[in-house]
């Protein structure tokens, strides 16, 4: 009877995952491996019909089951099937990468930010309770240096070059790399700086300015309609070129069509959308810090830098970090702000990606404009396992999910 009982639990509990595991297995798995075996084969506008007799291509592609088989699309070419060799779109995207002098150039840049590494490192060993000889700031300022001074003696700017001939995936990723590093820093900065403005309770009217701050998040959910008006503002007749020659008599230039200028504009609308949702962040984790260490801290003497840098900046670290990931992968994966502005332009030549085509751009440009699928999805392949590897990466640095286990 117990038997039976402990059975019938299972049973129970069986049937209330069924739902959950059957759509796991339909939305999540089943895509991904459809995707990742797609990423082997030459399927492309042409070739939109699936081979059914070879490959898994009848057990996989839903074209070749009898209940989709009658709408499949007809292709002015042969059926595809996979790649010869099949690692084809692979090489394409990557295979330039590992030739001596792309490798060489990547250890100059990897030994130019060798520096930042040892800093982190350093400072996670002192965060265990070991004494600082120096402070953090003047750690972190001497890695700066380092990094100057290791990055002019490695021409790194000459190995960045080197690399963003090796093929499209270097560019798009590195550009969407630097998106990152320019974007996260400066949107933290400028909510640290407002959550601190907030945070004074001698502010008259801090509930409305809260309230106005955080207007830009919720416009963040259409954010391709508010990025027309930055789009307006920044084009040749904009209202910037048109403020600056009313009030300087200023002819400004062509924002949009320059890589650089463009890049920025991008950088500065996602700011807007992003910082709220950071601000929030700190915030919170400001207000709940004790107020008898900010007294102690007064009658020790200790000046209003002393103060943010040894209370406020290490009590909210632990929220801070787990936005700084999240904030991180989302603008990793940016696509409504640039498409909308400048639809990854402008084009810096014929057959490479545009100054602003980020991953997501790409990705969609291949897929719906060229139709490569098999090119988009080798290229899915290689972002998804790099943001695997980085996800896990951060959570250990982070220690996020250590809580969880304690």
């Amino acid at each position: 009877m117990a038997g039976w009982s402990g059975r019938r639990k299972t049973l129970t509990i069986l049937l209330f995952l069924l739902p959950t595991i059957l759509a796991v297995l339909v939305f999540n798995v089943y895509p991904l491996i459809l995707n990742t075996y797609i990423s082997f084969t030459n399927r492309n506008r042409f070739r939109p019909n699936p081979d059914c007799t070879a490959g898994l291509n009848g057990v996989l592609d839903p074209l070749c089951w009898p209940v989709f088989s009658s709408g499949a699309p007809k292709g002015l070419g042969n059926p595809y099937k996979l790649q010869e060799p099949i690692l084809k779109n692979y090489e394409t995207l990557i295979g330039r990468l590992f030739t001596t002098e792309s490798l060489l150039a990547l250890l100059r840049i990897l030994l130019a930010l060798a520096p930042l590494v040892v800093v982190s490192q350093v400072n996670r060993r002192f965060d265990r309770g070991l004494t600082r000889p120096v402070s953090s700031g003047v750690v972190w300022l001497i890695a700066i240096v380092a990094v100057v001074v290791i990055g002019l003696l490695a021409d790194f700017f000459g190995a960045v070059n080197v690399l963003m001939t090796s093929g499209d995936f270097i560019v798009v990723v590195f550009r969407t790399i630097l998106f990152v590093v320019f974007r996260v820093p400066l949107t933290f900065l400028l909510a640290l700086t407002l959550a601190l403005i907030l945070n004074d309770t001698s502010l008259k009217g801090n509930t409305f300015f809260r309230t106005i701050l955080f207007l830009p998040w919720g416009a963040s959910s259409v954010a391709i309609l508010v990025s027309l008006i930055w789009q307006f503002i920044f084009r040749e007749q904009g209202v910037l070129n048109q403020l600056l020659a009313a009030a300087f008599g200023i002819k400004g230039p062509v924002w949009l069509n320059d890589p650089a200028s463009a890049f920025g504009v991008i950088v500065l609308a996602d700011i807007y959308f992003s910082f709220p949702f950071f601000m929030i962040a700190i915030l919170g984790a400001m207000q709940s810090i004790p107020a008898d260490q900010y007294e102690a801290a007064e009658v020790d003497g200790a000046s209003w830098w002393q103060q943010l840098t040894n209370i406020t900046l290490p009590l909210i670290r632990p929220a801070v970090l787990p936005a700084t990931v999240l904030t991180s992968i989302t603008a990793f994966q940016m696509f409504g702000t640039a498409f909308a502005i400048t639809a990854g332009g402008p084009q810096t030549g014929a057959s490479t990606p545009g100054a602003t085509e980020f991953v997501m751009i790409y990705a969609y440009r291949q897929i719906f404009q060229l139709q490569n699928y098999g090119n988009a999805t080798a290229f899915a392949v290689i972002i998804f396992i790099m943001l695997f590897a980085v996800t896990l990466w951060s959570l250990r640095i982070t220690r996020i999910t250590k809580g969880v286990y304690e």
